[in-house]
């Protein structure tokens, strides 16, 4: 049995939880907000976002940061959105003692930096071990224990096997990797993508239409990520392709919804107020470009998102510019004899 604390009470970090809790261990999860607690507190089988879901008698609750921390003496667990993963790990890092793994379960990109979520936590706490636990992985399915499989990634082989001895179990699991950075790249860029699938739903358009997004958008994403010196098998693995597939087409994905509502002709402000979660994929989108940009990469699908997010291009006219976009081969890698 381990000491675990979750910081972040949305529906992932309630979701691995009850995953850890099952687990045996001895789980607390941290709110900023103290509505948040008491009301998973007062009925722990009727949670927010997540019908169906128990949470375990062996999970307890708190608002203090301090006492979260020293709560999870064997590990910490960051599902805090990506846009305050900075903010809770400055406050944190304190009460943080040296060589404390913590476990980065935020998918996003930083926009004024466009640092990966591990790369803050590293920054802003020197002294920890740092982890990333990714995969096609909905909140909804994991904590009703529908079987899942993540990959655990850390610089450390040491640390890797150690977040997969914590987590794996019968209906969790969980693989490792020395891979972090295309880890969080492939869990990132995903959301940018399926911003993309959505908006092919919402505009009615058929399976062959998403099918050709999301295998161009992991090329893009693998694009990329090379260039940033993650390894391509990575965006062929669960953190990659598996996460992107799930994330494009599931109504679990929020990211893939708020798509859908933009295919439809909201606007970003009414789809943000719609979907009423952080929508990952936004956040990201205006960070993936510049990278894009910084390393000389063609990501056209990513660039047409941020065109419809932030400089009203119309959906159909995004579209019809991807599919007229000057003949090449599929692979510029191969040729003929």
């Amino acid at each position: 049995m381990r000491k675990v604390t979750v910081l972040g009470a949305g529906t992932w970090g309630v979701a691995l939880g009850i995953t850890l809790a099952d687990n045996g261990h001895e789980v607390t999860l941290w709110s900023k907000f103290p509505e948040e607690t008491e009301a998973l507190k007062a009925n722990r089988s009727q949670i927010r976002n997540l019908p169906g879901a128990v949470i375990p008698d062996n999970v307890k609750f708190t608002n203090d940061l301090e006492e979260a921390v020293k709560a999870g003496s064997d590990l910490l667990v960051m599902t805090v959105a990506s846009p305050y993963v900075r903010e809770t790990a400055h406050k944190i890092s304190p009460f943080v003692p040296k060589d404390t793994v913590i476990v980065n379960g935020a998918k996003g990109i930083e926009n004024e930096t466009f640092f990966t979520m591990t790369q803050i936590i590293e920054q802003e706490i020197p002294q920890c071990q740092v982890a990333v636990l990714s995969g096609p992985s909905h909140a909804e399915e994991v904590s009703r224990h529908i079987p899942t499989t993540v990959v655990a990634g850390s610089d450390k082989k040491e640390t890797a096997l150690y977040v997969q001895d914590i987590f794996m179990s019968r209906r969790f699991r969980v693989y490792t990797s020395p891979d972090v950075c295309g880890i969080e790249l492939g869990g990132s860029l995903k959301n940018v993508i399926a911003l993309a699938a959505g908006i092919v739903d919402g505009l009615g358009f058929g399976d062959n239409t998403k099918a050709a997004l999301i295998t161009r958008g992991i090329v893009e994403i693998a694009r990329l990520g090379e260039k940033m010196g993650a390894k391509r098998e990575t965006f062929a693995g669960l953190s990659g392709i598996g996460d992107l597939i799930v994330t494009c087409t599931s109504t679990h994905s929020r990211n893939h919804n708020a798509g859908v509502l933009l295919g439809q002709g909201e606007s970003l402000e009414a789809t943000k107020k719609k979907v009423g979660q952080v929508i990952e994929g936004v956040n990201s989108a205006h960070a993936a470009l510049m990278l894009a940009k910084k390393y000389g990469i063609e990501m056209p699908i990513v660039e047409k998102v941020n065109e419809v997010l932030f400089e009203n291009k119309s959906v159909t006219a995004a579209l019809s510019e991807l599919l007229e976009r000057e003949k090449v081969d599929e692979y510029q890698t191969m040729s003929w004899e």
